[in-house]
């Protein structure tokens, strides 16, 4: 999909939801995880809406797999970003799954779980130290042994914020809050000083918040939800006292990324988080906050940041598994991913990639500077939004947190609620 933050959020966010029949016991169903043997035949490879800015790379990416093994044809097919999941959730049920499919890891947890995803751990196991190790686990199951795609690219990125509206509240524009206190003490107090007309954050928290801010997400059973502990209904507790303030924007119940984007380059709002792309989105359409720009990093209570990932799969039932399973692993091998990464602000998953002279060498340009730091945030980064977190489950989470911050549920009982419907909807998963 159209690589950014807000696209692998966006990723990060979909879940695909295969029919209760398609589920089995997981693991292979063909019979077979062997793919060794010789890397010949057609095979079909499908990206998530990258054609329109990475066709050239694409299509060499293919030609040169072709040369490498003579008798391989590969058809390249993209869908768009829009109703991804649902297409994937079709050809899952329909039996037109391609051999090879760019997925999210919480498209990876239905198709796997449906015995539809290879397990890699068994059927390459060899690639499995050309990878970070958490960009590797991200594409493993709760419940459920076995690594089910190779990881493809990250990202993470920074916080920004606005100095001019920083000093304006005569806080310390060059010491952005580094804690969760800190920023909610900044955030209460730019709002009185405003008088509620500029807000901090302007997105509710979802449960990539809860498990920065050190709430257990999930048993460690991994068959449970657990982030309504104390740690959790604290976040929440906090997040309602924003919002009375008006410190957190109140349209913040139906933000979208690109809403608060858009609150951020109009001054509306005093931070949002963000990536080296939108350095020079700030330049070009709002040069007066670009010339107030201040640069901070992720707020983490666990002192890892949040990293989106994506990752490639092979169909467990293709035709042509070896075939399917070294075309992957090409897409996704260290010289392929720095040459991905240096067309597009993201980052290599592959081991010893982020040391690359690119990732760590200053020029005195801020997008270097927060190219650097995220790429050094990555080494140790998780993925913490879980990879059974269904779209559903997302949305109850979104309604709960909306229900506490009008004041309709305390946040205790919001959060107790939406854990209980999350189960429920984990039982379903099968």
């Amino acid at each position: 999909m159209p690589i950014s933050r807000r696209a692998l959020a966006a990723a990060a966010a979909i879940a695909v939801v295969l029919p209760l029949s398609a589920c089995g016991s997981g693991g292979d169903d063909s019979g077979s995880t062997d793919a060794s043997g010789k890397i010949q035949g057609s095979i079909t490879f499908q990206t998530w809406n990258l054609r329109a800015n990475f066709k050239p790379y694409f299509d060499g990416l293919v030609k040169d797999f072709e040369k490498k093994y003579p008798g391989t044809h590969v058809k390249w097919i993209d869908q768009p970003g829009e109703g991804y999941a649902d297409k994937i959730s079709a050809d899952a049920a329909g039996g037109t799954l391609p051999d090879v499919v760019n997925v999210s890891p919480d498209l990876v947890a239905p198709l796997a779980k449906a015995g539809l995803a290879l397990d890699l751990d068994k059927a390459a196991p060899k690639y499995k130290k050309e990878y970070l190790p958490g960009a590797w686990a991200s594409h493993q199951i709760p419940g459920m042994d076995g690594t089910y795609a190779f990881p493809w690219y990250l990202n993470t990125g920074p916080l920004f914020y606005n100095k001019g509206l920083f000093k304006k509240a005569g806080l310390d524009a060059s010491k952005p809050p580094k804690t969760y206190d800190a920023l909610f003490d900044d955030a209460l107090r730019l709002a009185k000083k405003s008088k509620g007309k500029v807000a901090t954050l302007a997105n509710v928290p979802t449960i990539e918040d809860f498990g920065r801010y050190g709430a257990p997400l999930m048993n460690k059973e991994g068959t449970g939800f657990a982030f309504n502990d104390a740690k959790g209904v604290e976040l929440l507790t906090k997040y309602k006292e924003l919002y009375d303030a008006k410190a957190l924007d109140p349209q913040a119940l139906t933000a979208t990324p690109e809403s608060t984007g858009k609150k951020f380059l109009t001054g509306a709002v005093a931070m949002n988080p963000g990536s080296a792309l939108d350095l020079s989105k700030f330049k070009k359409e709002a040069p007066s906050l670009y010339k107030n720009i201040g640069i901070t990093d992720q707020i983490t209570s666990t002192g890892k940041v949040n990293m989106y990932v994506m990752g490639v799969m092979v169909n467990s039932r293709s035709k042509q598994k070896p075939a399917a399973v070294a075309f992957a692993h090409y897409v996704t091998d260290a010289q392929h991913q720095m040459e991905f990464a240096k067309k597009v602000a993201i980052f290599p998953s592959t081991a010893g990639s982020l040391d690359d002279p690119y990732f760590t060498k200053q020029d005195g340009s801020d997008e270097t500077r927060v190219r650097i730091a995220a790429a050094d945030s990555l080494k140790s980064a998780v993925n913490y939004t879980p990879v059974l977190f269904s779209e559903q489950m997302k949305t109850e989470l979104r309604n709960s947190v909306a229900k506490a911050l009008q004041g309709k549920e305390s946040p205790k009982t919001a959060l107790d609620n939406a854990v209980k419907a999350c189960n429920r909807l984990l039982q379903q998963q099968g």
